[in-house]
């Protein structure tokens, strides 16, 4: 074989003689370089000068006299090295390195993928679902703590709701509800019916406490905070307009800290007289007068201003926050007065809604007689 690089006339020795000798070095102690696969399937073989050829990877000597890597021993045992010239083995190395950045190119975006795969979630949302959410969900939670009201007196029968605050049967409602009554029972969720009596009112704020007699295990009501009540606020209302048990409607808070003129008069008003409603419980608001006439004797308190639907019957029911808590009790709201016909009659999404702090600031109170007992 020759050397087809060697320049014509130079009498140097072929700098890696094969099996060594005097004057020449000896053969390199490290292994060979292993060829290289390209993402493209291309096989580069180390010193390889096939140029542009084939790119099979075979052992062929270029014009630069390529490397034989797989060549055995050979003369005295050494391994014959041919001297590869630079651009070639630049060449080599190039592809070598591209092929390793590319593949590493790859597990990088192929790593990122899987870990944004695994660490970032995306909800699913069943359309078959039948959980609750929003005001069906609130409903489902505080209906069963919710109540019809129904009294009965001399000055005639009023429909109203409550609300269950304890276990043992203690319910809240309005004292234009209950007041003057004889007998009062009251109507669960459930259709069940219990006696209850009156605790303790107190008129100056139109809150009254009854309770149901031999009652054991009911589900009270959460209490909220209405000190955190905001304008804008989504709510529910649940209670018995018309007599109509468990009725749920929503809204918004459309004010708060509006000033509410009721009577504080025995029999002045009553809600929802008789099946069907009819009668509606007077009160002043902004200098306006609603359902009739308050009378001579009036008491005036702070109110939550609400859109929600509320209705004869409504009265002494709950106002609910989204969280399921009570932030109010209905005590007053706008309707036609009786006798227009039909299509003036419902609700004109104004109604007002004693604050629940102002409930548990007068629960001690009520249990002991209310502050009407002192009067």
């Amino acid at each position: 074989m020759t050397d087809s690089t060697r320049r014509s006339g130079a009498d140097e020795p072929y700098p890696y003689a094969y099996g060594g000798g005097a004057g020449y070095p000896d053969p390199p102690a490290y292994q060979p370089q292993q060829p290289v696969t390209t993402p493209s399937g291309v096989t580069v073989w180390p010193g390889d000068g096939s140029g542009g050829g084939s790119g099979s990877g075979g052992n062929g000597a270029g014009e630069d006299g390529g490397a034989f890597a797989s060549e055995g021993a050979h003369g005295g045992g050494g391994r014959r090295r041919a001297r590869v010239s630079r651009p070639v083995a630049l060449i080599a190395a190039v592809a070598a390195v591209s092929a390793l950045v590319g593949g590493g190119a790859a597990a990088l975006v192929t790593n990122a993928t899987q870990k944004s795969d695994t660490t970032v979630s995306t909800p699913v949302v069943n359309a078959n679902s039948t959980s609750h959410s929003g005001v069906s969900a609130v409903a489902a939670a505080v209906s069963p703590s919710i109540v019809e009201v129904s009294a009965s007196g001399t000055s005639g029968q009023s429909t109203g709701s409550g609300v269950v605050i304890t276990s043992g049967g203690e319910i809240i409602t309005n004292n234009h509800v209950v007041s003057g009554a004889d007998a009062i029972k009251v109507t669960f969720s459930d259709g069940s019916k219990k006696t209850a009596t009156v605790v303790g009112t107190d008129s100056k704020k139109d809150l009254a406490l009854i309770k149901v007699e031999g009652a054991s295990g009911l589900k009270a009501a959460s209490l909220g905070d209405s000190s955190k009540v905001a304008v804008g606020d989504q709510v529910v209302a649940i209670g018995s307009p018309e007599g109509l048990t468990g009725t749920v409607t929503s809204g918004i808070v459309s004010a708060l800290d509006r000033d509410v003129t009721v009577s504080t008069d025995q029999g002045q008003g009553q809600d929802g007289q008789g099946p069907g409603g009819g009668g509606q419980w007077p009160f002043e608001f902004g200098g306006g007068r609603y359902n009739g006439d308050v009378g001579s004797s009036t008491t005036t308190y702070k109110a939550i201003q609400t859109d929600a639907s509320l209705n004869p019957g409504n009265s002494g029911g709950a106002l609910i926050n989204m969280s399921g808590q009570v932030i109010g009790i209905n005590s007053a709201m706008y309707s036609a007065a009786s006798g227009q016909n039909s299509s003036s009659a419902g609700s004109v999404g104004l109604g007002f809604s004693i604050p629940v702090n102002t409930v548990k600031s007068d629960l001690a109170s009520l249990r002991a007689g209310g502050s009407d007992s002192n009067t």
